[in-house]
């Protein structure tokens, strides 16, 4: 622990001095609505010879695709004192249930967040890793980015460690690539708890007039080693009952068993879009750009030029630019004031041949060449690839519950299935604003949907199942703008597995001003019927199996939020309702010495559930003072298909100072709290969260998880040093996300994020 440390705080300190020597980022670098730099390539070229003040351009934006290749504006997780959380499996603010160590299943407590059940289920709880490729962050740099991210607790036999590394670098203005790099190992305070997760995402964009196109590869292992919980909750509860014992020493149900998910994903998005090109002024950002790359020309050319004289052996009296100081030349850039739209007249008195008055023309130095596409003909790809085992090498008697076709009960398990989908999808869009009457966008479009799945049958061989869907669509939306914007998408099943399957959703915002603030109302909705998942239909495995004829799940979603930008207040609201709830059950018997007849099963409630749920989101600050907070109120009509805690706290109370103007620092204390419910149990065998379905059933919640923590910002590096979980052995000691899993005690744990412009 102690040589870590160390050298954490060296790898600190270099970043210190690596950082005193890197350029500050300049915010009002030029890009357009995609993202791309508008500038021309020259100005960011990075010359040796140039004088030192001359500092290479570093920043990066960064932007998502949806399922249709548009690009839309997202924002870099660059804030030092959210960086601490990131960390978190439970999540930034907590709201997750886990199973308490790093890298660990996990599912939402607020169900409005929560996303539907995807086709593999079993990869579901991993969304903190395995990410959805429309939430990838595709990007455009400046310069060639590396960040380097590592943080860390504990010791080799009960420590974590998480490495991430992200590369990004333009070829050119089109050309956008790098990769991300991400490692998670978390040895576990508990005994048989380790996780091990690997992941690399090389990915290739093309913004272009006509042509764009984005290209995604990722490949992802976790290994997570399943201990079915602690036998008995009164170790951490009432330890009084027990001699003197560490973590690693009290009973857990399961030894030798392990959840292996492997996966590959792919997703290429790409179009060619038909328009005109006119000439449009250059922004303010264009034109501050366009002068700097001028410059840079002008003044390289008059370097060579000296260059050449002093071998020529010629004598000079000019300044360094050439000419005297107070001279002015034709094509000399306009002052600081002067507006780009103004005539520029050559300066007749400078060049004798230019006495010609017709050659005062309208200067387009200040103009550009615009593309304006009017439609886009559209192609998207997405191939996902899942490998799942359930291995064990030693199970206890009677863990599981007998079934008829498995009599005799062995010690060993090993259940495998595999997945593949591949889905492509046809669009053409015509291109909202390509004239002044063209207020919205539209698309049409189809997809065709291939589902294969392989299961374990009677006789423990494979057998395989395919499913298709022919969907097909419209969507319009109105995204330009500064007032009113909104998206509406709808789509409908034609044939196939899913025929009759449809989904209408829509969302909007509508700004304006109120009382000297800036207010946003944004509004989002959803009509859903789909079929459940396959898994929740056909299953097979040694101890659990079922053939289902399940109903359609039919949902609605009715959500608004509103947003006061200058008392940094936000208040949302939202009313789902469910019929056809489809989740697993989960049963056995517990004891202090063991657990048995464990048995698992798809439930479908039939009567409609509704969940409303009301949040406020508001941030105060007085001077140095900060203090965050998100509380959540929740009510669910169905407390036993679908338990919910009725209250969620998230508070974080902080002081932000700066030291020598030179490094920033927030210094304060989180606070988690839900109150009681009946949380999700958790099913080794299926590595997935289940409702408890005991007689005695396991209340949670009503007990608060504080960390103190030391945020600090020096150039380009952030870093932090956490107690987590500080009040250990306070309160109720309820410290359980998840029955019979308790959380990490009090640990001291650090990080750091640095980036890296070459």
């Amino acid at each position: 622990m102690k040589i870590r440390f160390f050298l954490s705080l060296c790898f600190i300190l270099l970043a210190y001095v690596a950082h005193a020597q890197v350029g500050t980022y300049e915010d009002n670098m030029p890009i357009d609505e995609y993202g791309r730099l508008t500038n021309d390539n020259n100005a960011f070229q990075n010359d040796s010879t140039k004088e030192k003040d001359e500092e290479m351009p570093i920043g990066m934006h960064v932007w998502t695709v949806n399922r249709f290749g548009d690009v839309q504006p997202a924002i870099p997780d660059t804030l030092p004192h959210t960086y601490r959380n990131s960390i978190f499996t439970s999540g930034y603010e907590g709201q997750y249930n886990t199973l308490g160590n790093q890298g660990t299943p996990r599912i939402n407590r607020i169900f409005t967040d929560r996303t539907t059940w995807n086709d593999f289920i079993f990869i579901q709880p991993y969304d903190y890793f395995v990410e959805n490729p429309l939430d990838f962050h595709f990007t455009n740099t400046y310069s060639p980015i590396t960040n380097l991210s590592y943080n860390s607790c504990g010791n080799k036999q009960d420590g974590e460690d998480h490495l991430k590394a992200l590369f990004a670098t333009n070829i050119n203005r089109q050309w956008g690539t790098g990769f991300k790099f991400d490692y998670l190992y978390a040895r576990g305070y508990y005994q048989n708890q380790s996780t091990s997760h690997f992941q690399f995402s090389p990915w290739l964009s093309y913004l272009g007039d006509r042509y764009e196109m984005h290209f995604l590869f990722s490949t992802n292992n976790q290994k997570v080693t399943e201990n079915g919980g602690i036998l008995d909750d009164d170790y951490i509860t009432h330890p009084e009952k027990f001699q003197n014992f560490e973590e690693n020493e009290i009973p857990v149900a399961l030894s030798q068993q392990w959840n292996r998910n492997k996966n590959q994903h792919i997703f290429l998005s790409h179009r060619y879009k038909v328009g005109f090109r006119k000439k449009v002024p250059m922004s303010e950002e264009e034109i501050k750009a366009r002068k700097f790359a001028i410059q840079s020309q002008e003044q390289q050319r008059q370097r060579e030029e000296e260059e050449k004289r002093r071998k020529e052996g010629l004598e000079t009296t000019t300044t360094f630019s050439g000419r005297p100081s107070d001279a002015k030349i034709a094509g000399d850039l306009p002052a600081e004031d002067e507006k780009p739209q103004e005539r520029m007249v050559v300066q007749a008195d400078s060049i004798d041949s230019l006495k010609n008055a017709s050659l005062a023309k309208e200067d387009t130095t200040w103009m550009k060449d615009e593309f304006v596409p009017v439609t886009s003909f559209i192609h998207t790809l997405d191939w996902n690839f899942y490998d799942r085992i359930y291995q064990a090498y030693s199970t206890p008697n009677n863990y599981y519950l007998p079934k008829p076709r498995y009599q005799e009960q062995t010690d060993s398990i090993f259940d495998s299935t595999q997945h593949y989908n591949i889905k492509n999808t046809l669009a053409v869009a015509l291109l909202e604003g390509f004239n002044k009457y063209a207020k919205a966008g539209l698309k049409v479009f189809a997809s065709h949907e291939l589902r294969h799945y392989a299961l374990p049958d009677e006789t423990s061989h494979q057998r395989s199942y395919n499913e298709s869907s022919i969907r097909v669509g419209a969507q319009i939306s109105k995204m330009q703008g500064n007032t009113i914007h909104y998206d509406i998408l709808g789509e409908i099943a034609l044939a196939g597995d899913d025929a009759g399957d449809f989904d209408i959703q829509g969302r909007g915002d509508l700004n304006f001003r109120l009382w000297g603030d800036t207010v946003q109302l944004a509004a989002k909705a959803r009509i859903q019927s789909s079929v459940p998942s396959f898994y929740f239909r056909k299953y097979g495995s040694k101890f659990f199996t079922w053939d289902n004829n399940l109903d359609n799940e039919f949902r609605t979603k009715i959500e608004a939020l509103l947003s006061l930008k200058r008392t940094e207040t936000r208040l949302r609201f939202a009313i789902d309702n469910i019929s056809n709830y489809t989740y697993l059950a989960q049963t056995y018997s517990l004891s202090t010495t063991t657990r048995t007849q464990t048995d698992i099963k798809v439930m479908q409630e039939s009567s409609m559930i509704n969940v409303l749920t009301l949040q406020l989101m508001q941030n105060l600050r007085w001077g140095i003072l900060n203090w965050e907070n998100t509380l959540t109120l929740q009510k669910t009509s169905d407390e036993d298909a679908l338990p919910l805690p009725l209250f969620n706290l998230y508070s974080n109370l902080y002081i932000n100072f700066n030291i020598k103007k030179v490094l920033d620092v927030n210094f304060g204390f989180d606070v988690r709290y839900f109150t009681e419910y009946y949380a999700p149990d958790y099913a080794p065998a299926l590595g997935s969260y289940t409702v408890q379905a005991n007689e005695d059933r396991v209340k949670l919640g009503n007990y608060p998880w504080v960390n103190v923590y030391a945020d600090f910002f020096l150039k380009h590096a952030r870093f932090f040093v956490m107690y987590s979980h500080a009040n250990t052995g306070m309160f109720n000691k309820r410290y359980f996300l998840t029955p019979h899993y308790p959380t990490n005690s009090a640990v001291l744990r650090f990080g750091v994020s640095w980036n890296f412009f070459n």
